[in-house]
C-alpha cells in the first residue's frame, strides 16, 4: 500500500504526517464499527416476529448516564484529535535555526527557480522542467515566493504543500529520509499551462549532494 494507495512518505515531516492520518483513520473506523454494530444489533434484536403482538418494541426515555456518555466520549475523543493534529503540525512547520541547506524558490508561469545559498541557480520551464537536488539526512531551508500570480509547491510524496504567493516570502524546512525522484507539482491554478508546470525533487545521499553541487550541477 505504501507509495501506491497510501503516498509514500519519504521525509521526517511526511512521516508525522502520516501518523495523524493513521490516527483519524482508526478513529473513523473505530465509530464506524461501533454505530453498524449497534444498527445490526438493533435489528436483529427487535426484528418483527411471528409470535409479536404488533406492539412497539421497549422504549427508553431520560436514561442521564446514557446521554452524558455520548455527549463526552465524542467530545473527548474530538478535542483528543484536535491536541494530536495541532502538535503534529507544530513539528511540520517548526523551522531549524541552522540548516544545512538553504535554497529560494520562485514560482512564476509556468516554471520554477530553484537559487541555492552558496551555490547554482536553476531555471526550468513547462518544456524543460528544473530539478531540486535535496541531501537525504539533512534539513532544507525552503524559503518560497512568486513573480506573477499565485502557485504552489506541492511534492505528493513528501506529502506537503506550500502556496507560492508575489509579494510574500513565506520559509519551511524539509529533511527527505529516502533517496530517489519524486515528482513535483504547482498546485494552485495559475493559467493556461498549469498542468505542465512540473518539477522532480532528486534526494540523493550527502556525498552525492556535495559532489553534485561542486561539479556540473546534473
Amino acid at each position: 500500500m505504501h507509495g501506491h494507495v497510501w503516498p509514500a512518505a519519504v521525509t521526517t515531516q511526511a512521516s508525522a504526517m502520516t501518523s495523524d492520518w493513521v490516527l483519524f483513520i482508526a478513529c473513523g473506523a473505530g465509530v464506524a464499527l461501533l454505530v453498524w454494530g449497534l444498527i445490526l444489533f438493533a435489528v436483529f434484536r427487535w426484528r418483527v416476529r411471528s409470535s409479536d403482538d404488533g406492539g412497539l418494541p421497549p422504549q427508553f426515555s431520560s436514561n442521564n448516564v446514557l446521554e452524558i456518555s455520548w455527549t463526552l466520549i465524542p467530545l473527548a475523543l474530538v478535542i483528543a484529535l484536535f491536541v494530536f493534529t495541532y502538535r503534529v503540525e507544530a513539528r511540520v512547520e517548526a523551522v531549524t535555526p541552522r540548516p544545512a541547506v538553504s535554497v529560494d524558490v520562485t514560482g512564476f508561469r509556468w516554471g520554477w527557480t530553484f537559487a541555492y545559498a552558496g551555490g547554482p541557480t536553476i531555471t526550468g520551464t513547462a518544456l524543460a522542467p528544473p530539478q531540486l537536488v535535496l541531501p537525504a539526512g539533512e534539513t532544507t531551508r525552503i524559503s518560497i515566493t512568486s513573480s506573477d500570480v499565485n502557485h504552489a509547491f506541492w511534492v505528493p510524496a513528501f506529502l506537503f504543500k506550500r502556496d507560492a504567493i508575489p509579494g510574500l516570502v513565506t520559509t519551511f524546512d524539509l529533511r527527505p529520509v529516502e533517496t530517489g525522484t519524486f515528482q513535483g507539482h504547482c498546485a494552485e491554478f495559475c493559467g493556461l499551462q498549469h498542468a505542465l508546470m512540473g518539477f522532480t525533487v532528486r534526494v540523493v545521499s550527502p556525498a552525492d549532494y556535495t559532489a553534485w553541487l561542486h561539479g556540473g550541477h546534473t
